[in-house]
């Protein structure tokens, strides 16, 4: 699964926004797809292996030990801040804020909305990433940087048609 999911990221991402040889981007694709999937299936077994001991030891499954065990798992495997377990964490605490607030709806803890809120999330994330950008760049993500600079600042310089279509940063002089 992690090789799924990381491959075409990891290619498209070093193709687009990384410099080197096409023999050492392959490598860091192979690495980048290796590291993923290894900490998905290091987690997993760290995971089942967890639950597994909750229950034999306390006779049956309570809630508590999924949340215990990946707890666990989650620092053992995912603990080291690195680009990919990076990226990991960030799409998963993006899940998890739709899921709790979905939950706080369904627990009745918030009410209902009356319209679809999504369009001022929508605004409210565009308006701050754009604002962290602007002004404090430092503190996003590396590879979200990369991909903002290329759509707000390289974008402002303009050559050909294939500035759109392959890369619009020119290193030789045309």
């Amino acid at each position: 699964y992690g090789a799924k999911i990381r491959a075409p990221h990891a290619l498209v991402m070093t193709f687009l926004f990384k410099s080197g040889s096409f023999r050492e981007k392959l490598k860091a694709i192979a690495q980048a797809t290796y590291a993923h999937s290894r900490n998905l299936a290091c987690f997993v077994f760290t995971y089942k292996g967890l639950l597994a001991a909750q229950s034999r030891l306390q006779g049956k499954r309570i809630p508590f030990h999924s949340f215990l065990a990946a707890c666990i798992g989650g620092w053992l495997v995912f603990g080291d801040n690195n680009p990919i377990n990076s990226q990991i964490i960030m799409y998963l605490l993006s899940r998890i804020l739709f899921g709790l607030s979905r939950l706080a709806v369904e627990k009745g803890y918030i009410p209902q909305p009356k319209q679809d809120p999504f369009p001022l999330l929508a605004a409210l994330v565009w308006g701050t990433v754009l604002w962290l950008f602007e002004y404090h760049k430092e503190t996003l993500q590396p590879s979200l940087q990369s991909s903002m600079t290329y759509l707000y600042e390289d974008s402002e310089v303009w050559h050909d048609v294939s500035d759109f279509l392959i890369y619009n940063k020119r290193t030789d002089s045309k």
